[in-house]
């Protein structure tokens, strides 16, 4: 018997306000209410649909929530699951956003902030350990999470680059002949879904560009492109992102890049919301106060529709596309790559939370970010120390780690008069 509307509203409510500490404690909390607590799903078909999402660009977790609630009650379904998702870490991450702008500056919040900074070093390097530990298994995912992270770090490729050369070399290493993949029936074509999803994610475009609303219209195309590759969870774009929107297009400064992500670590809902604090404040700077409500609402709407879009248009045929050999293989190249990928973001976090000045030194197209040794910070290399004791000595969560840090920052500043 399929939940009735407030069974369901109730059951994703619940999940949506509890969707605190990444996608693995998320996907538990899922599993927990669907398939435990109410056998509302089998689980087979829970890990079924999990393998489903995790081929998908975008947060897995979010579209897991939106395929469950499409099982279970259709499009209405499907689309109250995934907002009750997202809307809960998005009014917050809405406040967060708010505040930052109003006190950022002052002197007790950016002490505050050094502390989250030098936690977010530790969380982003727990992330690359755990990513490390599923998807290098042999020398050639080795290779590939290595060619990534030179050419991200050194010759600056573009990020889309590297997930489609990453594609191409493991849909290559297929053996056709020996995995011949199971015939399985697809749904009907869903062609419906394609249309209205697809088109709603590009009304934004098509307005703004009648508009003639140049920054809006930037920004929304760059959004709309990073959730085409937003594959293996948000630290596998942030790199890609920070390239764009604080190198490329100065819309933020690194250190907002970087307060982004800790903020974004203390909400519930995907991580992937980092993206909507960008939007609050790159509108913020460009507009004031109404450029932050509609950039940061235009950047929901290009990252989290295509969540739909995949999801109804993909779920008929589910059974199909988690048995063919060919895209397990691609997403298995893409997935070694991203621990390249977050290897840079990594170093490329200690660098800029631990010292002040970076130099970049290089020949032709390699060009190498080095530390200016002068200026390194031992307040923020003690706060990181003690966030890499909690995270990984004392097995804390992340919210903890960025609540310990926070005042000990603090607590060290008065101390010593800093």
């Amino acid at each position: 018997m399929s939940p009735s509307n407030s069974e369901l509203l109730h059951a994703f409510g619940r999940i949506g306000l509890l969707s605190f500490g990444g996608p693995a404690a998320q996907i538990a909390v899922m599993h927990r209410e669907l398939v435990e607590d109410r056998g509302w799903l089998t689980e087979e078909q829970f890990l079924r649909a999990l393998s489903f999402c995790m081929m998908l660009p975008g947060p897995e977790a979010m579209q897991l929530a939106t395929y469950a609630g499409w099982r279970l009650r259709g499009t209405f379904g499907g689309v109250l699951a995934g907002l009750l998702f997202v809307l809960p870490g998005a009014f917050v991450i809405a406040g967060l956003a708010a505040v930052y702008l109003l006190y950022g500056d002052v002197p007790l919040v950016q002490t505050l902030f050094l502390g989250v900074k030098a936690a977010v070093i530790v969380i982003v390097a727990q992330a690359l350990t755990r990513l490390s530990r599923k998807a290098l298994n042999g020398p050639v995912q080795v290779a590939l999470a290595l060619a990534p992270f030179v050419g991200l770090y050194a010759l600056h490729l573009p990020f889309p680059l590297i997930i489609a050369l990453a594609a191409g070399i493991g849909a290559l290493r297929v053996d056709r002949a020996a995995e011949a993949p199971p015939k399985v029936a697809a749904g009907k074509a869903p062609v419906r879904a394609v249309a209205t999803w697809g088109g709603l994610w590009l009304v934004p475009l098509v307005v703004l560009w009648a508009l003639n609303e140049p920054f809006l219209l930037d920004l929304a195309l760059f959004f709309g492109k990073l959730a085409l590759v937003t594959f293996d969870g948000a630290y596998a774009v942030l790199a890609y992102m920070t390239q764009e929107v604080v190198q490329a297009q100065g819309w933020i400064t690194t250190d907002q890049m970087i307060d982004a992500l800790g903020l974004a670590e203390t909400t519930p809902g995907p991580l992937i919301l980092v993206t909507q604090f960008v939007g609050h404040l790159a509108g913020w700077g460009e507009t004031g106060w109404m450029g932050f409500a509609v950039a940061g609402l235009l950047t929901l709407w290009m990252t989290f529709v295509p969540c739909f879009l995949w999801i109804f248009a993909g779920a008929p045929y589910l059974e199909m596309l988690t048995s063919r050999p060919l895209i397990n293989s691609a997403l298995s190249a893409v997935t070694a790559a991203v621990v390249g990928v977050i290897a840079n973001l990594s170093l490329w976090f200690a660098l800029n939370v631990l010292f002040a000045r970076s130099v970049v030194v290089g020949l032709g197209p390699v060009r190498l970010p080095l530390p200016d040794l002068a200026s390194f910070d031992p307040l923020a290399f003690g706060l990181t120390c003690l966030a890499a004791l909690l995270i990984f000595g004392l097995h804390r969560g992340v919210p903890l780690t960025l609540l310990v840090s926070a005042l000990a920052a603090w607590g060290l500043a008065v101390a010593t008069g800093l």
